[in-house]
């Protein structure tokens, strides 16, 4: 038995996930634009555990979210998930969060997925994989425009989805381009990549992990009220 507990904060979709070698035993998600991880992850966690029928002591590994993403999400996330693996001494597993969101969908061979996490303004954070999930191009932050993407535009079908494809409808005109509405990173779909990392102990530090921002955090300060 390997059981793995997959938490996924990165963005308002907070998502857990217990899963057996690979295959999904419990489930639990809150899609919240009010962005309530503080109060719904270890809930969430503990009624995963109890769906599971198992124990905290029965868990082999924590697999979190690493990003990019929301910043306090993936804090929210990460924190959680070292306190659990320092209580029970288990190995901690980081996922990339484009990753996973590329495993929402399946597709024909020859096509690319484009997994796009929202950014600001007209920005997002993406990658490119091909149909068995190769990475074929690295996580990067940027800007969208009418060019986006263009050198992948030939015969090959591409699927953007996520929450910052919608921001791109109007600018990617190609007819090669497929947009996937309502699909956010889930727990749902980490569990076969933590696994496969668990079995080759792809595993990190867990006193000197720290997320992946991709960009610096910048702190708005509020408007002054007169």
């Amino acid at each position: 038995m390997a059981l793995i507990l997959n938490i996924e904060t990165s963005t308002k979709n907070c998502s857990v996930s217990i899963a057996n070698k690979g295959e999904v035993v419990a489930f639990k998600e809150l899609n919240d634009i009010n962005y309530s991880h503080a109060e719904k992850l270890h809930p969430f966690i503990l009624d995963a555990i109890r769906e599971a029928n198992v124990a905290i002591e029965d868990l082999n590994a924590v697999a979190v979210s690493k990003g990019p993403g929301s910043y306090t999400g993936l804090r929210i996330g990460v924190s959680s998930a070292k306190g659990l693996c320092f209580s029970q001494n288990i190995p901690l597993i980081s996922v990339d969060t484009l990753r996973s969101l590329a495993h929402a969908i399946s597709v024909e061979e020859g096509a690319l997925i484009i997994p796009m996490l929202d950014a600001r303004r007209m920005e997002v954070y993406s990658s490119v994989y091909d149909a068995n999930y190769n990475l074929i191009r690295e996580v990067k932050a940027e800007i969208i425009t009418e060019n986006s993407f263009s050198e992948y535009v030939s015969d090959k079908k591409i699927y953007c989805l996520g929450d910052g494809s919608a921001k791109c409808k109007e600018l990617l005109k190609s007819a090669n381009f497929e947009f996937i509405d309502n699909t956010y990173p889930s727990a749902l779909n980490m569990a076969k990549i933590s696994y496969n990392k668990y079995k080759i102990s792809d595993i990190e530090d867990v006193a000197y992990f720290e997320p992946f921002y991709l960009k610096d955090f910048i702190v708005t300060p509020q408007k002054k009220v007169t």
